[in-house]
């Protein structure tokens, strides 16, 4: 008997999972943006390809039409499951599974993966720390919030996928204007205390609800600095130590809380300069972007994208799923955008490069070490080589 599953994906990526489900025997299909056709999907993993018209800046698609289309196609073929590549596909992937009957991850608890609302209620709802926030919907609320919580406050986007659309606020009278400025879209945003700190995040994989699999890194810049113009830098943190125990630890109570029963997982949090706490921020179901996922596996030897496609297949069979035995090892990446279409690579020479990116007017290399220290030095001494002669500022 053949298992059919459908994946959504709004931007091109996820050739590991086609090609890990498709070893597993499960056929694939995938809906896409028409804007992507042109991308080297890999055909030979794919039993069909449909193509949609993407708008705006979310990828959003005519949800109308997609269920029509799909409602047509399951007269004739049984699909058993609905997964979402990317967070721009989790909120689809949901009312596509609501609306058919499709079992896996529906509109509630989707919104604790896409909607940071939703994410932060559920996080204070069970004593997780986070920085104090507060919905932009009731006037009167949000003169308690300037009243009771300590400035400069954050105006960050419910669902965006990125640190793109938050604007600092240093009083009151800054944040009502920044609201009159968002007329109708107010609802769309919320409100946060700015905690300046150290950024990290943590990747893995779930089956059964259970965490089987994270590596935590810490953000050598921030997101939000990257967003404005950075250079992106992240590298794993020292394998049993401190920080990652502490972060390990809660994010494992994260994914339970929040639901998640089998995928991968991308979560971040803070450790706040005035405190020295860790306090979450945000979590998705997906793999990381920033080619996180390779230097995860460079560290790990884990590929989370061919992991995550057996683990669909197991969770689907109602088979057991064994991880592969897991390395432990350092890796570190940089990432910018670059002022050529393909930068020479020619002095980016140390024998720890392990991957070096390859897309038009793009630069970064992943660097692999049995040393921490050694993948640092590499990061600063490429971080430096990026600005000076690659960077776009």
């Amino acid at each position: 008997m053949s298992i059919t599953i459908l994946c959504l994906a709004s931007e091109y990526k996820g050739s590991e999972f086609f090609h890990a489900a498709k070893e597993e025997g499960l056929k694939v299909l995938l809906i896409t943006g028409a804007d992507l056709k042109e991308e080297p999907w890999p055909h030979e993993s794919l039993e069909d390809i449909f193509y949609v018209e993407q708008f705006g800046n979310r990828q959003e698609w005519n949800m109308p039409d997609v269920k029509a289309g799909l409602a047509h196609l399951l007269r004739s073929c049984k699909i058993e499951r609905i997964v979402a590549l990317d967070d721009f596909d989790v909120e689809k992937a949901a009312e596509l599974r609501e609306h058919f009957r499709i079992g896996g991850m529906g509109q509630t608890t989707q919104r604790h993966f896409r909607d940071k609302l939703a994410m932060r209620m559920k996080a204070d709802e069970a004593g997780i720390p986070i920085p104090a926030f507060s919905a932009l919907f009731n006037d009167q609320d949000i003169v308690k919030y300037t009243e009771e919580v300590t400035a400069p406050w954050v105006v960050k986007p419910r669902s965006a996928a990125t640190a793109e659309g938050i604007t600092k606020i240093h009083n009151a009278e800054q944040l009502w204007e920044h609201l009159h400025r968002l007329g109708d879209e107010r609802h769309e945003y919320l409100i946060e205390q700015f905690k300046p700190g150290t950024v990290y995040h943590v990747d893995g994989l779930s089956f059964n609800s259970k965490v089987l699999f994270a590596r935590s890194s810490e953000y050598l810049a921030t997101p939000l600095e990257v967003s404005q113009g950075g250079i992106f830098r992240t590298a794993i943190l020292p394998l049993g130590g401190k920080e990652d125990k502490a972060l390990l630890s809660l994010n494992k109570k994260i994914q339970t809380v929040f639901g998640l029963k089998e995928g991968a997982f991308h979560a971040e949090f803070i450790r706040c300069n005035d405190d020295n706490k860790f306090y979450f921020l945000e979590t998705a179901s997906r793999v990381g972007g920033a080619h996180i996922a390779e230097m995860v596996e460079f560290s790990s030897n884990i590929n989370l994208w061919a992991e995550w496609a057996r683990i669909e297949s197991a969770s689907i069979l109602g088979k057991p799923y064994k991880l592969p035995k897991v390395a432990n090892n350092y890796a570190g990446s940089v990432m910018s955008l670059s002022k050529y279409e393909t930068p020479d690579y020619s002095a980016f020479d140390a024998k720890e490069v392990c991957f070096k990116l390859d897309k038009k007017y793009h630069v970064g290399v992943i660097v692999k070490s049995k040393k921490r220290d050694k993948v640092l030095d590499l990061l600063d001494e490429y971080g430096v080589m990026i600005a000076k002669d690659f960077h776009v500022g």
